[in-house]
């Protein structure tokens, strides 16, 4: 097998070059926007020769300068979203090209090659190049094998996680395709293994390639390369392109330079946002065309999303195949996280469920921005996630779409929520004094009962009985309990059971949720 030696690094950049150019046509087909760019194929081809030529002007004394050419190469050449992402592998690459480049080398630089392209990106999304990487760093990660097997090795789990991107994304599972810039990071692999091992440098994979028809463009992709920037502004810029758009990209070449890339709506903002920073140069813009909606009676012509506070939430509504958008405790979503999650939806028509008062005027906040264009979004308004579940439980595809909106908004308002909290600090209420740690009870954000610390599973059980009891003396059939990451490990078996002794009428539903906030979140329906 060869090693890693400048002639190789050169190999390795033409085969790139070879590879992407044989397969632009079929990747660009298959792209889907707004999972790939209007041209993924010709983007990230257009990123590789840049970087190809770059190295052949240069003279470099090792693989390792070599290998830094390429990525300064790549970062200047790097043309839409998908060649920003590749040069940004490129540049992980060289970052960690120190000493022997062999096969522990190659695993440790495909792990950091994944953190340097994901950092680039504002918001990555399952199912996309970045998606198999990822799965390609952790397949390898701690290989000690020679530098031609681990390279094998990686190309092969590319290879499968590809194939994994339509059952991750419903945007290319509505098409039926594979996505378009995780088959080009697989050439890339391929490529090397070539160079590497003597294996053909085009292998063949399945695209499924589906022909999907445009319509006019409604947004534009803004790309420049922006000099004299103060790294500490970066998180600055990245918020503004955020608020004008989606697909933000900002992804420095290891020397200073930085590659920004937006899909957006207006031109010149995005433009002016670098101005006020650094030294843009090399502007490009481009049309983006976006998928005809599908029609009515079509198929899959509208999709349920969900944002909610909760990692283990959120992949409760994961596994029922909802997109949910997961939001840290405390915080709310940007215009381009809640804009990134409706374009992951199929379909015209995208109902959001928003788990929480400030997650309800976030996501109001971005269905009106300009990239949200040609969507019908409509929000239902929700304060608790027992109502995000409530709604849920009776969406059903099959109704026509007024109807089913109409339902579940119904079936959230009519929920009735109950919430206990461990007391932070001293403070008043309408039915006494809590104290620091004393478990609180609310019913619809009103304060019921106060349980004395300490906040046992005893006294937890005690006080969700309490306000259980209250909620069902006006009737229910189902309860639903979401316990929080403050929860003991047993309140919620021992809830169910005291549950089912004293109302056997009653049906219940529990869910770990994550949530911060409330010990446990109770609805009854």
């Amino acid at each position: 097998m060869r090693v890693l030696d400048t002639a190789a690094v050169s190999a390795w950049a033409t085969g790139c070059v070879h590879s992407l150019a044989s397969l632009r046509p079929a990747i660009d087909e298959i792209n889907v926007y707004p999972v790939a760019d209007s041209d993924t194929g010709s983007n990230m081809l257009f990123t590789m020769a840049g970087a190809a030529r770059e190295l052949e002007e240069a003279e470099p004394e090792n693989a390792a300068d070599a290998l830094k050419i390429l990525a300064r190469g790549a970062v200047a050449s790097a043309k839409g979203n998908s060649g920003v992402i590749l040069s940004q592998v490129v540049r992980g690459l060289a970052d960690s090209a120190r000493g022997r480049l062999d096969g522990e080398w190659l695993a440790k630089a495909l792990g950091h090659a994944d953190e340097v392209a994901t950092g680039a990106v504002s918001r990555p999304v399952a199912g996309t190049i970045l998606t198999v990487l990822h799965a390609v760093a952790l397949a390898v990660r701690g290989d000690t094998h020679p530098l031609g097997e681990v390279a094998e090795k990686a190309a092969k789990e590319a290879a499968h996680a590809l194939e994994k991107t339509p059952l991750q994304l419903p945007a290319l599972a509505k098409a039926g395709v594979v996505d378009a810039g995780a088959r080009g990071l697989v050439a890339v692999l391929d490529a090397l293994v070539g160079v590497l091992t003597g294996a053909p440098l085009q292998q063949e994979h399945p695209l499924e390639v589906h022909a999907v028809p445009l319509a006019e463009a409604f947004a534009w992709e803004v790309m420049y390369l922006l000099d004299g920037v103060d790294e500490h502004s970066l998180p600055t810029l990245r918020k503004e392109l955020s608020g004008l758009g989606d697909s933000v990209t900002v992804a420095g070449d290891g020397s200073g330079s930085h590659a920004v890339h937006v899909h957006c709506a207006d031109i010149g903002a995005a433009i002016e946002a670098g101005l006020a920073l650094g030294r843009p140069r090399r502007i490009r813009v481009e049309p983006l065309l976006t998928p005809t909606p599908i029609e009515p009676g079509g198929g899959l012509d509208r999709t349920v999303v969900a944002v909610v506070h909760g990692g283990e939430l959120a992949e409760v509504l994961r596994a029922e195949s909802i997109p949910v958008l997961a939001v840290p405790e405390g915080e709310t979503p940007s215009v381009e996280d809640v804009i990134s999650l409706l374009n992951e939806a199929a379909g015209r028509h995208v109902t959001v469920l928003p788990g929480s008062v400030a997650l309800t005027a976030a996501v109001d906040t971005a269905a009106g921005h300009a990239m949200a264009a040609g969507r019908d979004v409509v929000v239902i308004p929700c304060v608790s996630p027992v109502q995000v579940l409530a709604a849920l439980a009776v969406h059903d595809a099959g109704r026509r779409t007024n109807d089913d909106v109409v339902a579940m908004a119904e079936a959230a308002a009519a929920t009735r929520r109950g919430e206990l909290r461990i007391a932070r600090e001293e403070s008043l209420t309408w039915v006494g004094r809590a104290q620091s740690g004393d478990v609180v009870g609310l019913i619809d954000d009103e304060v019921v009962l106060i349980e004395p610390a300490p906040a046992s599973e005893t006294n937890l059980v005690a006080a969700a009985m309490n306000v259980l009891n209250r909620m069902l003396a006006l009737g229910g059939e189902l309860v639903t309990v979401l316990s929080g990451a403050a929860a003991p490990p047993g309140v919620a078996e021992e809830l169910a059971e005291q549950l089912r002794l004293e109302h056997p009428e009653v049906e219940l539903a529990g869910y770990a949720s994550g949530q911060a906030e409330a010990v446990l979140l109770m609805g009854v329906e």
